[in-house]
């Protein structure tokens, strides 16, 4: 199998496992917020976002380091598995203990310390299942990470609707996520096992520091990313409280349903790309641009669709009581367009060995985010949140697209007239969809024809194009 058609089959494994996952999250994201209400629904956010940086250290970017080492040489497999494994073990129950004791020390009530001590049982699971899915992908082996992906979704969704039904409280909200992603773990492991067998353990500290060193970048990116994506929500329930926070969080899980596609891209790309800078550098720069011009060409006319009829799709999802928060998901939609983009930026920087200029982007982003919430939300709440993550995001496009015209993979000038292109084919989109001013279900076929329309009409289709589609189809 080719290339290309390995990339094709991996990519319809991961998309299959999102679209499982934005399905169950969509109605467990519904039934969660209207059981719990907002100020419970604010705990288990910050809960959430408390925890999704632990899990950053937890696993200290090993992950993503294992990843792109054994996409070039998959025959230290046993080195690092054996080696990671008890480190990130031991890791975990340290970070559990400092978590616990700074819940304790800035003063958060007893249900709170207890939902995010539970979440972070969670988020140790979530890290092992991580570094299990690395080595698969390392290996361009996907479908196990999609099979349990939709496991942990569909056990997921069971447990909710028990613990509603059964009315056990945020609490077992809680321990819902816990056991699902235990499960996910198991069955990760054993797929490990039949693949490669059984595990051990090995304490070479010599191994244990370098690989700390090497991975350092990668988690440090990994955790002033998450920053800018979570610690809007700590500070609002900080500074604004639980019905602020549950009003962004209620937005923000809707952008996350877009940005779980881009997982899709990040899983299958990352070691394709490692390994073509030891092979082809010609390839990595083509894969590069394409990436750029695919993610961009789906997720512009959802923006627009989401900046048009959010007020909609809010009270669709969570009823009339969450209507405030149609204003934030508008701002945060554009948040995605630039993940996107600069998703595949930092994929190809950390792909050819610019681990440390990734690491250095994202830090003046996180600082940059930081100072901007301080300001923005005691004046905007969390609309001044929500701008805040935009301008992040587009302060590190402008970054790593200056990083990348540095090396030898700049882009050449047609993916520029190719973003353009795209933009005018969105504007007309947009156009269209406001004056006619259809409801939010029939904009969705009419939208579809009237963009596609728009892309033979601009010439976005172009040979590059046309040969990825008949390699696929054998046609070549």
């Amino acid at each position: 199998m080719n290339q290309i058609k390995s990339i094709f089959k991996n990519t319809s494994w991961m998309t299959v496992s999102q679209a499982v996952t934005s399905l169950c999250a969509f109605i467990w994201t519904i039934i969660i917020a209207r059981y719990l209400g907002v100020s419970d629904y604010g705990i288990v956010s910050f809960a959430i976002s408390f925890t999704a940086l632990t899990i950053i250290i937890m696993d200290l970017g090993m992950s993503t380091y294992a990843t792109r080492e054994l996409s070039r040489d998959k025959n230290q497999i046993s080195k690092y598995v054996n080696n990671i494994l008890p480190f990130k073990i031991l890791l975990s129950i340290a970070l559990f203990l400092i978590s616990w004791v700074i819940l304790y020390l800035m003063g958060y009530d007893v249900l709170t310390i207890e939902v995010t001590l539970i979440f972070t049982i969670e988020m140790f699971f979530m890290s092992m299942v991580n570094f299990f899915n690395g080595i698969f992908q390392a290996f361009e082996e996907l479908k196990y990470q999609a099979m349990g992906t939709i496991l942990n979704s569909g056990l997921l969704l069971v447990g909710i609707l028990i613990t509603i039904g059964l009315n056990l409280g945020v609490i077992a909200i809680a321990g819902s996520y816990t056991v699902a992603y235990l499960i996910f773990l198991i069955f990760m492991i054993i797929k490990f096992v039949q693949k490669f067998g059984v595990p051990g353990f090995e304490f070479d500290l010599s191994f244990w520091k370098d690989t700390v060193i090497k991975s350092a970048p990668f988690g440090l990116t990994n955790f002033f990313y998450t920053i800018y994506f979570s610690i809007d929500i700590v500070m609002l329930s900080y500074l604004s409280g639980d019905y602020a926070t549950g009003l962004y969080k209620s937005a923000y899980n809707i952008i996350n349903v877009f940005t779980t596609f881009y997982a899709v891209y990040q899983f299958t790309i990352f070691p394709v790309m490692s390994k073509f800078f030891v092979e082809s550098k010609n390839l990595l720069k083509v894969s590069y641009e394409q990436s750029v011009k695919y993610l961009l060409l789906i997720i512009l006319p959802i923006s627009i669709y989401a900046l048009l009829y959010a007020r909609p799709i809010i009270n669709l999802i969570y009823s009339n009581q969450y209507s405030l928060a149609s204003v934030p998901m508008q701002i945060l939609i554009w948040t995605v367009a630039f993940l996107f983009v600069n998703g595949a930026a930092s994929v190809l920087l950390n792909a050819i060995d610019k681990e440390f200029t990734v690491t250095k982007i994202y830090i003046v982003a996180a600082v940059f985010n930081v100072i901007l919430n301080s300001i923005m939300i005691p004046n905007f709440g969390y609309n001044g949140a929500a701008i805040a993550t935009v301008l992040s995001e587009i302060l590190i496009c402008g970054l790593t697209t200056y990083c990348i015209f540095k090396t030898d993979f700049k882009p050449d000038w047609n993916l520029l007239k190719t973003v353009f292109k795209l933009i005018i084919s969105t504007i007309v989109l947009g156009i269209v969809l406001y004056y006619v001013n259809i409801n939010m279900w029939l904009a969705i076929p009419i939208g579809f024809v009237v963009y596609v329309v728009m892309l033979f009409i601009t010439r976005t289709i172009d040979d590059v194009d046309k040969f990825i589609i008949k390699e696929l189809l054998d046609k070549n």
